[in-house]
């Protein structure tokens, strides 16, 4: 698929779900990161996609877990994480390619946010009109300034 927009980076996080195809709907299919390994670790009780995003030294690791006994500790779905703010080089193509693809967007529309960019939320939950949410994880997408894009994009 083609986008009209470029997610450009991001801490590490690592985000925890009941099923881990439906985390990678969102991390994968839609924003574009590529899975560079897969962990899975009985002790740990993870099944685990590890991504990538960005390249070379400055790309980000995400972590998309699930637990291979969901009733078995550690719980790594149970706590899946409040919120991520993700860089977008474009974010009004970004809202509207999302949309037409399919993703849930929390009320409110793009906005300015307390530091002063541009942002708007993926809904941490999906619903019938639109399949694809945070699977639990609020996600802000916030609209890179030109210095952010020169560096990472």
């Amino acid at each position: 698929m083609t986008k009209p927009f470029k997610i450009l980076g991001l801490q590490q996080i690592a985000i925890g779900g009941p099923d881990k195809q439906r985390l990678k709907s969102l991390w994968v299919d839609i924003f574009g990161l590529s899975v560079k390994s897969t962990f899975v670790s009985e002790r740990e009780n993870v099944d685990e996609d590890i991504c990538a995003l960005g390249d070379g030294p400055t790309a980000i690791e995400v972590d998309l877990m699930q637990p291979l006994d969901i009733d078995k500790k550690p719980a790594v779905h149970a706590t899946p994480l409040n919120h991520v703010g993700l860089w977008v080089d474009n974010l009004p193509l970004a809202v509207e390619w999302m949309t037409a693809n399919g993703v849930r967007f929390a009320p409110g529309g793009i906005r300015k946010g307390a530091a002063g960019f541009d942002i708007c939320f993926i809904h941490p939950k999906a619903s019938d009109e639109f399949p694809i949410g945070g699977e639990g994880v609020l996600i802000e997408l916030v609209q890179a300034p030109p210095e952010v894009i020169a560096v990472l994009g």
